[in-house]
């Protein structure tokens, strides 16, 4: 059986910056990655860009080979985590083969929810989680006239985009009474709204797919109150959700994700979760929560690499906080933090409806930001983030704040950075 020190599930954002902080404190450790993707690693978020036809599937990896080789990491594509014994600190993977471990680390991602439709199980679709499925996705489209997406979060509504640049008929179907619900208002979703009518793109809010038809020339969604959308091609992009089957018998403790603590431990000696399987305390609360999102991948990854490696300069989880940037049709809109107004708190708005420019910024009853949202608007989402992670009293600037959010949040911070 092979055994390393360092075994790490997944090959994402999460799982390498683990890589850099284990080889930061251990230089001669043994680290072996092994992933379920047959690609070297790549990002989620890249994969609009290759169904675009932006980004060549080849040129979109994070590492190459060197990479590893430099880090001597033993990195095994192709191969799926089955089942972990903890008590015998022992993984299988799907070929049956086991690897020991002397600590180990989950980052293996999250993967497409497909609601439980009656007929989705009969007709062809596709989901947008892997590089395999852009690749489909693209070929796909180029043939497709008559699209349906169904789900109206990012990951939807950037594949929307595409095919409507293809020249397909789209329709967007959303059971919430608005597009990204998760991560915008209803003003800002408006103005998304709009962008894609103006485009060509039919929406279906307040909709529920009831049932799905396999026809002669593609699918037949079946609506809620009896109407029909006919499609050749059916995208579901309802969200996404860690497959944590592997874990059964484990005793690894699990909720929605695998839940961890603020140095990304979970409550088995020897085993750590980070990135979109991770379920770690949020930052406005206590309570743990899923937080799929880049920048927290990364962060929560380099926690545990340095909590494996025994790194005494590791610094406990701040809490998750949702950050989301999106680009639509030459538009850009982009959400920090929390949307809801805290008790003594207030939101303050600027918006431009000629010009499209929306600004919504949220602060406490201190005047510290923990929120703030924008369609057109020019701001840095991580100079928001660190802004409202460090509680920064913004009542002294809150007028240029409003008025010019970009060159004031920089500023600020490159004093706290001092």
């Amino acid at each position: 059986m092979h055994t390393t020190d360092y075994l790490i599930a997944g090959s994402s954002h999460a799982a390498l910056e683990a890589i850099n902080a284990i080889r930061m404190h251990d230089a001669a450790g043994s680290i072996t990655v092994i992933t379920r993707d047959p690609h070297p690693p790549y990002s989620p978020t890249v994969l609009p860009y290759v169904v675009s036809g932006r980004s060549a599937p080849e040129r979109v990896y994070l590492r190459d080979a060197g990479f590893f080789t430099r880090n001597q990491v033993d990195y095994r594509a192709a191969s799926a985590l089955a089942a972990v014994h903890a008590e015998r600190h022992v993984a299988t993977l799907a070929d049956g083969s086991e690897i020991g471990y002397r600590k180990l680390l989950l980052a293996t991602g999250a993967s497409p929810i497909v609601p439980p439709i009656p007929g989705i199980d009969t007709v062809e679709y596709h989901v947008l989680r892997t590089l395999d499925d852009a690749t489909r996705l693209r070929q796909a489209m180029t043939r497709s006239r008559r699209a349906v997406v169904l789900g109206a979060g990012l990951v939807g509504m950037h594949a929307a985009e595409n095919l409507v640049k293809a020249g397909a008929e789209v329709t967007i179907v959303e059971m919430n009474a608005q597009l990204t619900s998760g991560y915008f208002d209803d003003t800002a979703a408006g103005l998304i709204e709009e962008a894609f009518l103006d485009n060509g793109a039919t929406i279906r809010t307040n909709s529920r797919v009831v049932g799905v038809q396999k026809t002669d020339t593609g699918v037949r969604l079946l609506l809620e109150g009896g109407d029909g959308i006919d499609a050749d091609l059916l995208l579901v992009a309802v969200g996404v959700r860690p497959q944590l089957d592997y874990l059964d018998g484990s005793g690894v403790a699990t909720e929605r994700g695998i839940l961890v603590d603020d140095a990304m431990r979970t409550n088995v000696a020897d085993v750590w979760a980070a990135g979109d399987c991770a379920q770690a305390r949020g930052f406005f609360s206590d309570a743990p929560i899923m937080n799929a999102i880049l920048p927290d991948a990364s962060i929560q990854g380099r926690i545990a690499g340095m909590g494996m490696a025994g790194d005494p300069g590791a610094k406990p989880y701040q809490g998750g906080l949702a950050l989301n940037t999106y680009h639509f049709f030459g538009r850009h809109a982009i959400s920090v933090g929390n949307s809801q107004v805290p008790e003594g708190g207030d939101a303050q708005v600027r918006f431009d409806q000629d010009s499209g420019r929306y600004l919504r910024v949220v602060f406490d009853r201190d005047n510290r930001l923990t929120g703030i949202f924008g369609v057109n608007e020019f701001f840095d989402a991580g100079v928001m983030a660190q802004l409202i992670l460090r509680k920064t009293d913004l009542g002294p600037v809150r007028d240029r704040f409003m008025a010019e959010p970009l060159a004031t949040g920089r500023a600020l911070m490159s004093n706290l950075w001092r």
